[in-house]
Formats: structure tokens, C-alpha cells, sequence
């Protein structure tokens, strides 16, 4: 067989798992509502969005420039409904302060070089303004649009009709934008706020449970708890995106008409998720804490000592690993009974705790050795109690207020 044979069975075959790939892409988006179904429908509503404005733009302004509307009504097609109306607002502002700063300026100095550098340099300025947020680039990117309208217009009229005209454009594009987004299928992710906790809890509850096992054991080598170590500080990235997911949950309620529809049971609050992944990011911090102290123990020349403490440590963790464990799998409908299972394994785990102690005096632990790691190890462990203790806290007074609410409503 030739090697342009060869080649054209490889492309063929890319091109097959190619189709393939994009297949079950399309089935996932049509059979689940998942990341792909929500990809779609974003996609979908802002073409329409896009379609509408150019219409408008085109057909009905008969503008000179129509992209600014459909692209306006593109770039604030947001994953939720708050922030369409956030991003809306501030492109704006941005758009409108670049346009009609060039006006001003071109005005008064006319259409020269000079100009342009001061347009230029005000419009990075007023960029930099904290309110417009991510939109604050399209100060500097409008008012150069502005000035190019600027110079190839013939009269000043023509000048400042073109210029208003683009503002007009904008203002429709985003008008248009935010209808379609809040009267097709506007964005409901108020679930991603479990699934960030979900993902959270769920790779603390992996990286406890490998310590646990290998303490049991008596198993600290070193290549072991380097491993530990570094997955103890990629937690911080996992930690970041749970936040990000309550939010995403929170501003997906705020505007929002299909919270009003009955099947869509919204949470009254979601303060009680935000003090759950507050508290699980806490308990992030300390974990990684602990995993830097199981490395260092090779270094305090202590990793063959009262093994006896360092079973009962991987006990203790083990508690840990089931509050962990119940938090990767709570639901916005089963969370009364979970508070309550949560609210038995911390116990459980206090007991573990105290039974850890006990174990340190019994076997005259060196806790007071500033050169040994067992008194840093026994502070580890209360601050991590004290911790999944309040994570655990947090979510049952959340299920006892929302409780009382829907009592007195």
C-alpha cells in the first residue's frame, strides 16, 4: 500500500471519529439537560439574536455600519440572565463613552493625528474605570471605530449622525440581545450550585480517603506524601470553581421569569450553599496543611515511630472522608435527611477526634517537641473537626430556616 493510500485511510478515519464525536455531542444535547443542552440553546438564541439586530440594523435603519447591532446583541448573550443585563448595561456605557468622547474631541480639534492620540489615550483611561469590568476594552476599540467614521464623513452633520447612529445601533443590539435571552428558554442553572459543592467534597473526600488507607498501614514514604502534597494544592483551583458555580446558581434566579413557573422548585436562598463551600474552602486550606506536614515528617526523622498514633490518626481521617463523602452527594430535595446523617458522622468523627487524643497521651506522644510533627498533626486535626463540624452546622441551620419558612408561608 502507498503512502498516499495510507493517508487518505488516516484522514478518512479522522474524519469518521470526527462525525462520530460530533453525533453523540448532538444525542447528549437532545437527550439530557446537560452542558451540551445549555451550549446549544446558547448558541441557537444568540443566531436569533444576531438575525433580529441585523434586520433592524440593515433593513429597517438602513444603516451605514449594521454589524454593530448583531454584534452587540452576540457579545451580551450571557450564561445567566443577570449578567446579560450586567454586560448590557456596561457595554453601554463603554460603547457610548468611546463614541461620544470622539465626538467631542473631533469637534474640537478636528480630524488629525492629534486627535486620534488624544482619543486614544482617554479612551485607555476611562477603560480602566472598575464599573465597566471585562467591557472596559470596548471604550478605546469604539472610539476607534468612532474616529474612522469620523474622518470619512463629508460634512459635520454627516459626522455626528454617523456617530449617534452608532450608539443607536448598539443600544438595539443589546435591547435585542436580552428580550431573546429572557423570553427563549432564559438560562436556569441553579443547580450548578451542587455540583460545585459536589466536585468540591468529592475530590477532598478521594484525597482523605488515600491518606487514611496509608496511615492504617503505617505506609509514609516519601514519594507517597509528595503525591499528597501536590494534590492537597490543586484543590485551591477545585475550590475556585465551586465558588464560581454558586454563584453561576445564584445569579441564574435574579430576573429570571421561570422561577415564577411551578416545576421550577428554585431554593429560597442559596446562603446556605455559599457557607458550605466557604467552609469546605477552609477545610481545603487545612487538609493541604496536614499533607505539607505528612511530607515534612521524613524530615523530623519520625515516620517509624508510634505507629499505634498514626493508625488512630488514619481513623479519624476516615470519618472525615464519609462527612466528605455525604456533602459530594447532597440534593436540594433530600437535604433534611442529610443534614441529619451529616450531623451523625461529625459526631462520630469528634469521637474519633477524642479517641486520637487519648491515643497520644496513652503512648506519650512527644506533642510538646517542637522537632517532632505529632503536636502539629494534633492541631491539624481539631482545626479539620472544627471545620467539617461548622460545614456540617452551616447546611443543617439552612435546612432548619428554610423549614420554618415554608412553615409560616
Amino acid at each position: 500500500m502507498s503512502e498516499a493510500d495510507v493517508s487518505s485511510q488516516r484522514t478518512h478515519a479522522a474524519a469518521q471519529g470526527s462525525s462520530a464525536r460530533a453525533r453523540q455531542w448532538l444525542h447528549r444535547a437532545v437527550g439530557s439537560d446537560g452542558h451540551e443542552r445549555q451550549t446549544l440553546a446558547l448558541i441557537c438564541k444568540s443566531t436569533l439574536a444576531a438575525a433580529v439586530a441585523w434586520v433592524i440594523g440593515s433593513d429597517v435603519l438602513g444603516a451605514q455600519s449594521p454589524a454593530f447591532a448583531p454584534f452587540s446583541a452576540v457579545l451580551i448573550m450571557q450564561v445567566t440572565v443577570y449578567q446579560s443585563l450586567l454586560q448590557a448595561l456596561r457595554y453601554m456605557g463603554a460603547v457610548s463613552s468611546g463614541v461620544l468622547m470622539q465626538g467631542v474631541l473631533g469637534f474640537l480639534a478636528g480630524p488629525h493625528l492629534f486627535t486620534f492620540v488624544m482619543v486614544t489615550f482617554a479612551a485607555l483611561l476611562i477603560g480602566r474605570w472598575r464599573r465597566l469590568g471585562s467591557q472596559g476594552s470596548q471604550v478605546v476599540t469604539a472610539a476607534f471605530f468612532a474616529f474612522s467614521t469620523y474622518v470619512a464623513a463629508v460634512s459635520a452633520s454627516d459626522r455626528w449622525t454617523q456617530l449617534g447612529q452608532i450608539i443607536l445601533l448598539v443600544l438595539i443590539g443589546c435591547g435585542v440581545g436580552v428580550v431573546v435571552n429572557v423570553l427563549i428558554i432564559p438560562p436556569m442553572r441553579y443547580r450548578s450550585g451542587e455540583y460545585g459543592i459536589h466536585t468540591l467534597a468529592h475530590s477532598l473526600c478521594e484525597l482523605v480517603s488515600d491518606m487514611y488507607a496509608a496511615l492504617r498501614e503505617g505506609e509514609l514514604d516519601e514519594e507517597r506524601t509528595q503525591h499528597w502534597r501536590r494534590r492537597a494544592a490543586q484543590l485551591g483551583s477545585v475550590s475556585s470553581q465551586a465558588q464560581a458555580s454558586v454563584q453561576t446558581a445564584w445569579e441564574s434566579t435574579l430576573y429570571n421569569p421561570r422561577r415564577l413557573l411551578r416545576n421550577h422548585r428554585v431554593p429560597g436562598s442559596f446562603a446556605g450553599y455559599q457557607a458550605v463551600v466557604d467552609a469546605l474552602e477552609r477545610v481545603t486550606y487545612q487538609v493541604a496543611s496536614m499533607a505539607r506536614s505528612f511530607d515534612q515528617w521524613h524530615d523530623a526523622d519520625g515516620s517509624q515511630g508510634h505507629l499505634d498514633f498514626v493508625r488512630a490518626y488514619g481513623d479519624f481521617l476516615a470519618s472525615l472522608a464519609r462527612i466528605a463523602g455525604l456533602l459530594s452527594e447532597i440534593n436540594e430535595g433530600q437535604l433534611r435527611q442529610q443534614s441529619v446523617e451529616l450531623c451523625e458522622s461529625a459526631q462520630e468523627a469528634q469521637e474519633c477526634r477524642d479517641q486520637l487524643e487519648r491515643e497520644a497521651q496513652e503512648r506519650s506522644v512527644p506533642l510538646s517537641d517542637p522537632a517532632k510533627p505529632y503536636g502539629i498533626l494534633m492541631a491539624e486535626a481539631s482545626r479539620l473537626m472544627d471545620e467539617f463540624q461548622h460545614t456540617c452546622d452551616v447546611l443543617k441551620n439552612g435546612v432548619d430556616s428554610q423549614v420554618a419558612r415554608n412553615a409560616t408561608s
